[in-house]
């Protein structure tokens, strides 16, 4: 949920979480959300290595290039897909995992909780 809040506070729209447990065996949750450009979805997937370095986990791998619409960060318990909106409407992985619970993730996280890890100089 920790993943959604940043992303979310740093104004990625549409942020989705899926309860991915008992249908996928291959992660748990995905978070799922729309940026307003190349350069936001590729600086909030550094964002979000320097929230999985603060709380103690390892990426497995994050993918996608300069020129990417779409960027995977793979935390295995967790999967965020970052999109641009043309490329999250065509691949439209809700409705690919429809039947999984959506999880309100602004109850278990405040607005701003991460601001710390924002700084782009950070590292």
């Amino acid at each position: 949920m920790h993943a959604a809040r940043l992303l979310a506070d740093c104004k990625c729209e549409d942020v989705v979480v899926q309860d991915l447990r008992g249908l996928s065996q291959v992660t748990d949750f995905y978070v799922i959300v729309t940026g307003t450009s190349q350069r936001q979805i590729h600086s909030v997937a550094d964002d979000l290595k320097r929230l999985a370095r603060a709380e103690g986990h390892t990426p497995m791998g994050i993918h996608g290039d300069g020129a990417s619409t779409w960027v995977v960060a793979d935390f295995v318990d967790v999967v965020v897909h970052l999109f641009d909106s043309h490329t999250r409407s065509y691949y439209d992985l809700e409705s690919l995992w429809a039947e999984a619970k959506r999880v309100d993730w602004r109850a278990a996280t405040e607005p701003g909780q991460f601001t710390h890890l924002l700084s782009r100089a950070a590292g």
